[in-house]
This record gives C-alpha cells, structure tokens and sequence, in this order.
C-alpha cells in the first residue's frame, strides 16, 4: 500500500457509516461488448457502497424483462430496492459509441420508466436519512420527474451534502434546470466540455479558475445554515488532465494531475470520482487527498468494461477505517 493509503488507514472509526443517496435515471448502456447497467445516479449509488457507505438509488424501472434484469442487479452489487420504483413504460436504454480514446456518446431512449419517478413513501423516508444525494440534469428532461427529484432533494437534512452533477446528455437540459439545481446544491461536479456550456450560459469570463469562482456564486442551497463553509465544493474533471476542486469560501483549491491508464471505456468514472469525493467529504478529509483519491479510483474504472466494474478491496478498506483528523 502506498503512503497516502498509510495515512489514510492510520484514521480509524468503525462507528459511523454514511447513507447516501443517488437519484434518477438507471438505464442499459448497450455497448458493442453487451449490455451494462448504467445511469449515472445509480453508477453512483453503487460505488459509494463500493467504498463503505449505506447507499440507496431513488429510480424507476419498468415492468419488463430489462427492468426485472435491473431489480436483479441492483441486488447483485449489494444496493436495496427499497427505492426502485416500477412503472408500465419501458426501462431505459442508452446506445453507447465509443471514439478510439474510449470517451462514450449517448444516444439516449426518450419516455421510458425513469421520466416517471414519484416521490413515494418509500423514496422520502431515504431522502430524510441521506448524509449526501447526488442527482443530474438528466433526469429533469420531464415535468413529472424535475418536480420528484428537486421535492426529495429539498428534504434532505440541512446538514446534507447536495450534489449536483451536471451531466448534459444531447439535448436534455435547459436554463432553467441548470439554475434550479444550483440553487438547491452546495456542490456541483462537471466536466471541462460541461464548463464550457455552462460559461456561455451564465456568461462566465476569464480562466477556468474565474469560472469556476464565478459558478460558485451561484450555488446556494435551500438550508445551508448548518453546513460547515468547508463542505461547499465545485469539482471540474478534465479526463488524463486529472481534476480540479475548488472550496468555498476560502478560496481552497486543489489541482490533481492523473496518471497515465489504458483506457477501455470512460461510462461511469466520473461517477466513481464523484462517489470518492463525497466519502472524502462526509469523512472531512483534506481536499488535496480527497482529490488524489477520487482520481485513483476514476483511474481504475476506465481500466474496465462498464460502469459498475468490481472494485479493489484496498478503495473500501481506506473509506472504512477512515476518519477526520
């Protein structure tokens, strides 16, 4: 083990375990090696438990073969279904192309279960436990579900991180989302193709590093009065040029260059690192390890076929015996 996963396993608590959530979409990614369950929020959902949390992914899967063969997964990689909603429409799909670096385009199925999501029982009483909800703008492409996510992200402790990850998919995101879901989050994770969107929209000028301030102005959560200033992060992941966190106030950054990986395909690192990143969070620890680690663990995921791949023992132990200074 090297030092950083010394240090990091030198910080033992064994009593406190995270309940994070994921909410949205969960869908098939067909890729030219078979079907993998993907979606970003459930990608999420999977990899902080991978990493030691309790995690629930809020969804909605139809009443299909597919949406059986989801149910069965989900319960494969160790997740409740407590959560998973069904629904007469068809579960979704996505056709996954991947371009000779390995980054994936989405071709994504329109009216499919997921833009059906209700705010059942079943759904609030998991957002009134979460410690962090991580949700997109993917799943806001229908009324119906815009109106779910941001009433069960509004129900989350006060004390709850609030991610939102932008996550454009083709045409499925407007302004209004965007701002919306700024407003309710006290940490947004994009990518630098997101950023640029993003820049234009909000007329965002000068460096990336302006930028980012400049989109930190606009997050404001509904009830941040208990939420320490130190949890308040935007993350920007630039792919083999690694990540950049910056945290707010105080003007904290932290520039992680990667290291070089054979890529097989890139569907579901960003969502490892931002499961990486809210473990290191939750746990306060220090933002340079928070990014070191997150990018470790997106390293292994595009070594692999899928979005879920089975991960290292050695992530979930440092997440385990981990604790804040």
């Amino acid at each position: 083990m090297d030092l950083a996963g010394i240090e990091w396993k030198n910080r033992l608590n064994l009593k406190r375990k995270f309940n994070v959530v994921g909410i949205g979409e969960v869908l098939w990614d067909l890729l030219l090696t078979g079907p993998e369950m993907g979606g970003a929020p459930a990608n999420f959902a999977y990899h902080a438990h991978a990493l030691g949390a309790n995690s629930h992914a809020i969804t909605r899967v139809g009443k299909d073969d597919l949406g059986g063969e989801i149910l069965r997964r989900i319960r494969e990689l160790g997740l409740p279904t407590t959560a998973v909603q069904e629904d007469a429409a068809p579960t979704g799909t996505a056709e996954v192309n991947l371009s000779g670096d390995g980054l994936a385009h989405f071709t994504i199925q329109e009216n499919v279960a997921w833009d059906r999501l209700k705010a059942t029982p079943e759904a609030q009483a998991v957002a009134r436990e979460a410690d962090a909800i991580c949700f997109g703008s993917l799943a806001q492409r229908s009324k119906r579900s815009r109106k779910t996510i941001q009433q069960l992200v509004a129900l989350t402790p006060c004390s709850a991180l609030r991610v939102f990850d932008v996550n454009l998919r083709q045409q499925y995101y407007s302004r209004e989302v965007i701002e919306r879901s700024l407003q309710l989050a006290n940490v947004v994770k994009l990518n630098d193709d997101e950023l640029a969107v993003l820049g234009r929209m909000f007329r965002l000028t000068g460096s990336i590093e302006n930028q980012i301030v400049g989109l930190s102005h606009r997050l404001s959560s509904l009830k941040s009065e208990r939420l320490p200033a130190s949890q308040r992060v935007v993350a920007l992941t630039r792919g083999a040029r690694g990540s950049l966190l910056y945290r707010y106030p105080g003007d904290r950054w932290s520039d992680c260059e990667s290291r070089h990986v054979e890529v097989v395909d890139t569907v579901g690192a960003g969502d490892s690192f931002t499961a990486a990143m809210v473990l290191g969070m939750l746990h306060k620890v220090d933002l340079d390890e928070i990014n070191s680690f997150a990018n470790e663990v997106a390293r292994y995921v595009c070594s692999q076929v899928g979005a879920t791949p089975q991960m290292p023992a050695e992530f979930a132990d440092k997440f385990r015996t981990l604790s804040s200074r």
